[in-house]
């Protein structure tokens, strides 16, 4: 059945870039509603932005949504990916800004406030995207697929001349909270030569050693290091999953990124939906349901950090 949250939960913080602070408020909502994002300080216009693959306005350095209007709300895909990882389809996000908070750099403080206020499931199937065949992009070296699976498999490769990441991949199944065991804790990172250069851009104002894993070679600049050997990875697989929650419902396939970033892996999306035959919609029973993102998932399953 398709899910919403039991009650409201707010969070507030800075957003990365723009560096300004930000009240967002996740509301339930209705069965067939989705996921859409309401910018609370814009009174005159359309203030209200679908959570949906062809509403982003493609940028590397995170997913921007943008309505016909032009009002636009970015960095959603840690919010995204905490909604999929719940199991929440329906939500209303309102945001007094224009940028989703960047909290500690995961989507950890999403999870528990989602969590802790509960998911209520809501008398409506679950219409999920099943790929049935294989679509591929590629562009400047990186690679993203997506491939048939009954159930949706993240795999990603990366690859970094700094030796604090290196060459890391992981293959997860997203099914039976494995997003809150496995990926939600794990940060943004970046190299510090690439923060100097955005800041002097505008760019990551709002960055930090509090929200951010920054290297720099073979050194871990932000207090405490990694969290994970591989949280570099991982992060890569939880901007993923947000992103490709994006499609509209859960997809059932495998995804493969190979030195991916957002805007390819929305290319992708755009191919598969463009694709005849690519993928199909299919009502969830409870067989299928049982294998989506969040089914299951315990309050007591969130990782626990410093």
């Amino acid at each position: 059945m398709q899910n919403t949250l039991k009650s409201p939960v707010t969070f507030e913080g800075v957003g990365l870039h723009g560096g300004a602070k930000v009240r967002m408020t996740i509301r339930p909502a209705a069965a067939g509603h989705g996921i859409w994002f309401r910018r609370t300080d814009i009174q005159v216009g359309d203030a209200m932005i679908p959570a949906l693959y062809d509403a982003v306005d493609r940028t590397p350095l995170c997913t921007r949504l943008v309505n016909r209007a032009g009002v636009s709300v970015s960095t959603v895909e840690h919010l995204m990916a905490a909604l999929a990882g719940t199991g929440v389809h329906n939500a209303l996000i309102e945001i007094d800004g224009p940028e989703v908070p960047i909290m500690d750099g995961s989507s950890l403080a999403f999870l528990r406030g989602i969590m802790t206020r509960g998911v209520r499931s809501l008398d409506a199937p679950v219409v999920a995207y099943e790929v049935r065949e294989a679509v591929t992009v590629e562009r400047d070296g990186a690679r993203a697929t997506l491939k048939p699976s009954d159930r949706l498999v993240i795999e990603f490769h990366i690859d970094f001349e700094d030796a604090a990441i290196g060459r890391q991949s992981r293959t997860l199944d997203m099914g039976n909270g494995a997003f809150a065991r496995e990926l939600s804790d794990c940060r943004t990172f970046c190299r510090f030569s690439d923060v100097e250069g955005m800041q002097r851009n505008g760019l990551a104002l709002g960055g930090s050693l509090e929200n951010a894993v920054v290297v720099d070679g073979d050194h871990v600049l932000t207090p405490g290091g990694f969290r994970r050997a591989d949280e570099a990875v991982r992060h890569k697989m939880l901007d993923a999953l947000g992103d490709l929650a994006l499609a509209g419902g859960p997809l059932l396939g495998h995804y493969v990124g190979e030195k991916a970033g957002h805007a390819l892996t929305n290319t992708l999306l755009r191919k598969l939906f463009a694709t005849p035959g690519a993928v199909r919609p299919v009502i969830c029973d409870p067989r299928v349901s049982a294998r989506l993102p969040g089914r299951g998932l315990a309050l007591s399953e969130i990782p626990r950090v410093a």
